[in-house]
C-alpha cells in the first residue's frame, strides 16, 4: 500500500481530504497526517501566496519524511478588502487558527458594506512534492469558489469562514451544506480534482 502525507495539523482539513480521496477510489494509499508520524521542524508560512505556502509545506513534508506529500493553503479573498485576508486568513485576528475571532474580525470590517459589495472567493493552492530521483516531482493546481459574505454565521458543518460564506447558486452558506455537497463545489475539492491523476500515479 502506497503512504500519501497531508502535511496539515488542521483535523477539519485532514477529514476532508481523506473523504475527497476515498471517494476517488485511487486504490491502496493510506493518507496520513502530521500527527501520524515523527516530529520535524515545520518552517513558518512566510510566502507572498497560496501557492508559495503550499509548496513549502510539501516540499518540507516530503524531505523531512520521505514520503509523497500533499500540502495545500487556502483562505478567504473579499473584494471590499481587495483580496484580504487572503494568505492571512487563518491568523486574521492575531491568532492561529482562532476561527470565532477570524470571523468575528472580519464581519466587524465589512460592517458597513452594503449587501452587493459583499463578494469573496475562497481559494486553494494544492501542492504534491515526489521525493527520489535526481530532481522530486512538484506539481501545484489551484481551486477557487465564489459566493458573497452573509453578516451573520450560519451553519455548523464546516470550519474557518464556511458559515458567512454563502456559494454563488446557493442561498446556504457553505457550513450548511453537507460533506458530500462542499466537496463537490468547494476550492478544495477542485484543487484535489486536478490532482488526482498525479496521486493515481502513486497508486500505479
Amino acid at each position: 500500500m502506497s503512504k500519501l502525507l497531508v502535511a496539515t495539523r488542521n483535523t477539519g482539513k485532514l477529514v476532508e481530504l481523506r473523504r475527497m480521496l476515498a471517494a476517488a477510489e485511487l486504490g491502496d494509499i493510506e493518507v496520513l497526517g502530521l500527527a501520524d508520524g515523527p516530529e520535524f521542524p515545520e518552517a513558518p508560512e512566510t510566502g507572498a501566496t497560496f501557492a508559495e505556502n503550499a509548496l513549502a509545506k510539501a516540499r518540507d513534508a516530503a524531505s523531512a519524511t520521505g514520503l509523497p506529500a500533499v500540502a495545500d493553503d487556502s483562505g478567504l479573498a473579499v473584494d471590499a478588502l481587495n483580496g484580504m485576508p487572503g494568505v492571512l486568513s487563518a491568523r486574521w485576528s492575531g491568532r492561529h487558527g482562532d476561527d470565532l475571532g477570524n470571523t468575528q474580525l472580519l464581519l466587524g470590517q465589512l460592517g458597513d458594506v452594503p449587501d452587493e459589495r459583499r463578494g469573496a472567493a475562497f481559494v486553494c493552492a494544492a501542492a504534491l512534492v515526489v521525493p527520489g530521483g535526481a530532481e522530486p516531482t512538484e506539481v501545484v493546481v489551484h481551486g477557487e469558489w465564489r459566493g458573497r459574505l452573509v453578516r451573520a454565521p450560519r451553519g455548523t458543518n464546516g470550519f474557518g469562514y464556511d458559515p458567512i460564506f454563502v456559494p454563488d447558486g446557493e442561498e446556504r452558506t457553505s457550513a450548511e451544506l453537507s460533506a458530500e455537497e462542499k466537496d463537490a463545489a468547494s476550492h478544495r475539492g477542485r484543487a484535489m480534482r486536478a490532482l488526482l491523476p498525479h496521486l493515481a500515479a502513486l497508486a500505479g
